[in-house]
């Protein structure tokens, strides 16, 4: 995947939301001070954001959760040692609305609860939320999302060409993720091992069905094979900084 603009200099008079969610998200990246970028965000009008289509909104969801958790495990990292803390305190403004990590994920990204395994709606939305929310769940975004922890996959900045971005970010984490040992388990399935991330999210991808169907996609296992499904552990141990373009 080809991120060219990510070498470009940021503008921080930009007032489209996802030029401005690219420059935060680059400017965490290199370093650099993301003050102007944060303020914008946070200066946005809601007009602003429903002005993205669905496709954008994803892609600026996707740049604000990442830069967000960056941010917020950069400036408050003793919040990292309780991940309930971490996840529920404020991380980033946009249009004059605190958001957590766990309101970008799971509200405005998947518009289901962080729990029943991505079977269960949220509840009691809030109006922002409603408004502003991508209009469904997209499993690939597991495959997007960092927040610091060693098992995250690696982070990228995502624009208007998100569709084709996260087929990449898919196939580059599950290439690096996937075991099928196609001779283990009983009646000769085999057993595949995948992301964890497949397990807590198990509705998003459709169920077991759905994640052999995208392992079948990816050639991580044959079209006629139905392996046993097995989950790899997460490893929590704090990550910052991983940038596609840190990978060799």
């Amino acid at each position: 995947m080809s991120h060219s603009a990510e070498d470009e200099e940021p503008s921080t008079a930009a007032t489209d939301p996802l030029a401005v969610s690219r420059a935060l998200l680059v400017g965490v990246k290199r370093g650099e001070s993301v003050e102007a970028e944060r303020e914008s965000l946070a200066a946005h009008s809601e007009t602003a954001l429903d002005a993205l289509d669905d496709a954008e909104r994803l892609a600026f969801w996707l740049n604000c959760y990442n830069a967000a958790a960056q941010l917020l495990v950069a400036d408050r990292p003793a919040l990292y040692e309780s991940r309930r803390r971490f996840f529920a305190a404020d991380a980033l403004t946009v249009a004059g609305t605190a958001l957590s990590l766990d309101d970008i994920e799971h509200g405005l990204l998947r518009g289901h609860s962080k729990y029943g395994l991505g079977y269960l709606p949220r509840v009691r939305p809030a109006a922002f939320e409603r408004r502003h929310r991508v209009d469904s769940v997209d499993p690939r975004i597991h495959f997007a999302l960092n927040c610091a922890a060693a098992s995250c996959p690696a982070i990228a900045a995502y624009s208007t060409n998100v569709d084709a971005e996260l087929d990449d970010a898919t196939a580059l984490y599950l290439d690096r993720t996937v075991e099928f040992d196609p001779d283990a388990g009983p009646f000769g399935r085999g057993v595949v091992r995948v992301p964890r991330v497949c397990l807590w999210f198990h509705g998003d991808f459709g169920g077991v069905a759905g994640v052999r169907a995208l392992l079948r996609d990816h050639d991580l296992i044959g079209a006629d094979d139905r392996p046993w499904v097995r989950y790899h552990g997460w490893d929590w141990t704090r990550r910052v900084g991983w940038f596609r373009d840190d990978e060799t």
